[in-house]
């Protein structure tokens, strides 16, 4: 159960693989996009995030005879670099970090001036991944590298909702919320766009670099507010957004020019779909949850663990064999937790501290992030099934110890159960797969 948990996780990663994304989106331009391309003096690549090494590397394919054309970066993972023909990739932050660079920063500027240097004909190409946020990193005047690193240290503990933290990031950045598009002079610009955030609202994935923004100053001083941070946040960041309240610093992009387009290619329900064919193809009836699951992950694992409970107990709401399926992106409070995890190595501690020795009889429970990284670990996630329990009761090790102090990780190096895929050059949120014999 356990390999068949993994080649059905495995199916959803391969399903948002960026470069066959990458292809079939340029191929499905319009016939004036197109066109566009041909005519540019120059074609501009920028962009950010997880997935940006491969859909680079995808669209020098893709775009053929006008690879002559191209010049640009795209700021990535530093383990994701690779050499291409035309595109320069800046490898902008250590993996499994999540916080903004220098290098970063540096790439970001770059990116500025190259669109603000775009002639009447020239069109440009943004790729846009999860991860985006603190790959794209331009303070904006008065704000520090530093000041973002604190922040982004408080708002990651507080466990603070992506929407909640690039509410937060829009506001202090020259780039993100609609900054990169602001910023281009150019006849066209195609963001090409794989969604890492629940429901793919534009605005919010890489914090929205090339669209229009739906918060304001006022909604990110009440984030800061709402998570008690206005005494640990730097003062030149409460002043800034001060300013911003008071109408004496310009709001992020709230109209988007007719030149800029932003193009979603793949996400969270293209994993999941792919994922339940292939549970499917394995003789599991499939529960397939959706792309729309979010909140405490202890929570959200009590909840499916009751679920679990019913398939086996009572056949609902289906019989087994049974796979439930489930993506989206929880949180976790940490506080001033000692421990080292991630969500999803939680949400299987979680269900496994919940169900019991005994419930975990014929269940298999994966829970990974499809970029292959889950909080400042070396996997991706966690794997458990009755032999885990086994292998705890031999060490003595107890579930719920290790749940309280959100140490996951060291309860699943100690049992077996750490999922390690390296990264995948994608990022579609979470992919949880819970089999039940």
């Amino acid at each position: 159960m356990r390999t068949q948990a993994e080649a059905i996780f495995a199916a959803a990663v391969d399903a948002v693989r960026p470069e066959p994304l990458i292809a079939k989106a340029v191929a499905s331009f319009s016939i004036e996009w197109h066109e566009a391309l041909s005519k540019a003096q120059r074609i501009l690549v920028v962009g950010g995030g997880k997935a940006g090494a491969s859909m680079a590397a995808g669209l020098e394919t893709a775009l053929g005879d006008h690879l002559a054309k191209v010049q640009g970066l795209v700021n990535v993972p530093e383990a994701s670099t690779q050499p291409l023909q035309r595109i320069r990739l800046n490898p902008a932050r250590p993996a499994g970090s999540n916080y903004p660079t220098a290098a970063g920063v540096a790439g970001s500027e770059e990116m500025l001036a190259l669109l603000e240097s775009a002639g009447p004909d020239d069109v440009a190409l943004c790729l846009i991944s999860g991860g985006g946020s603190a790959l794209l990193p331009v303070p904006a005047e008065g704000i520090t590298l530093e000041d973002k690193q604190i922040l982004t240290n408080l708002l990651h503990a507080s466990g603070a909702t992506i929407g909640e933290m690039n509410c937060v990031r829009k506001h202090l950045s020259r780039i993100k919320g609609g900054g990169l598009a602001s910023a281009f002079r150019g006849k066209l610009l195609i963001s090409l766009i794989i969604s890492d955030v629940i429901g793919d609202p534009l605005d919010v994935i890489a914090s929205g670099p090339t669209t229009t923004d739906t918060t304001t100053f006022a909604d990110a001083y009440e984030v800061l507010e709402r998570f008690q941070l206005m005494t640990r946040t730097p003062p030149q960041i409460l002043d800034r957004l001060a300013q911003g309240r008071a109408g004496t610093i310009s709001e992020t992009l709230k109209t988007l020019p007719a030149n800029i387009n932003n193009c979603i290619i793949g996400n969270n329900t293209l994993a999941l779909k792919a994922a339940s064919l292939k549970a499917e193809s394995l003789g599991y009836n499939v529960l397939n949850l959706g792309p729309f699951i979010d909140g405490d992950t202890t929570a959200v694992a009590s909840t499916v663990s009751g679920i679990v409970r019913s398939i086996r107990e009572l056949g609902l709401p289906l019989k087994p064999p049974a796979c439930i399926l489930l993506g989206g992106e929880t949180t976790v409070a940490l506080g001033n937790s000692p421990g080292l995890g991630g969500r999803n190595q939680e949400f299987v501690l979680a269900a496994l501290a919940k169900l019991g020795q005994s419930r975990m009889t014929g269940v298999c429970i994966l829970s990974g992030g499809t970029d292959g990284e889950d909080g400042p670990t070396d996997a991706a996630g966690a794997v458990a099934d009755s032999e885990t329990f086994e292998n705890a009761m031999k060490q003595r090790l107890v579930p719920g110890d290790f749940l309280h102090r959100h140490d996951s990780y060291h309860f699943f190096e100690k049992t077996g159960g750490l999922l390690k895929t390296g990264l995948t050059n994608t990022n579609v949120m979470d992919v949880r797969v819970l089999l039940i014999r």
